[in-house]
């Protein structure tokens, strides 16, 4: 995933998967294509790592897949990245395949790219990073929130 900040729910919902025993792993973009989004996205790494979910970023090249697999048997592809620009405002789809073969071979690829281009980020690492990297996260994950929020007003005054 290119893009992904989800919100408390989704957050939640992943957390309470690990606590299940489900294995959730994150593939999610490493290089910096948009500063803002980039660092956003890392202010969630912390509370995503404590709840015992994995993320690998992508180095390799830029990642602009969206696809997910769950229990290697549902899948989607789409073009939704997980974040309230993709989810409220844009005109994104995504298709759902409830095939074991395809959800497998789509699982497949996605641990080729683990392991061919990401690196993983361990919880023990990311809370010694410095604390310019913390506040430059908060920073710009406030300034995508306000700015989402005031775009998402702004389109709900012009359609309604």
């Amino acid at each position: 995933m290119a893009y992904f900040l989800p919100g408390a729910r989704f957050r939640h919902a992943l957390a309470e998967a690990v606590a299940r025993g489900v294995r959730v792993i994150l593939l999610l973009q490493g290089r910096v294509e948009y500063f803002f989004l980039h660092h956003a996205s890392r202010a969630l790494y912390g509370s995503l790592l404590d709840a015992g979910i994995q993320i690998q970023e992508y180095h390799k090249s830029f990642l602009h897949a969206k696809v997910a697999v769950i229990d290697s048997y549902w899948a989607t592809v789409g073009s939704s990245n997980i974040d309230p620009f993709s989810l409220l405002m844009a005109r994104e789809a995504n298709v759902v395949v409830e095939d074991k073969a395809f959800a497998l071979e789509l699982r497949a690829s996605l641990m080729q790219l683990i392991e061919r281009g990401a690196r993983s980020v361990a919880s023990a690492s990311w809370s010694k990073q410095p604390l310019l990297a913390r506040v430059l996260a908060w920073l710009s994950y406030g300034i995508f929130r306000v700015s989402t929020g005031v775009l998402g007003y702004a389109k709900e005054q012009e359609n309604g």
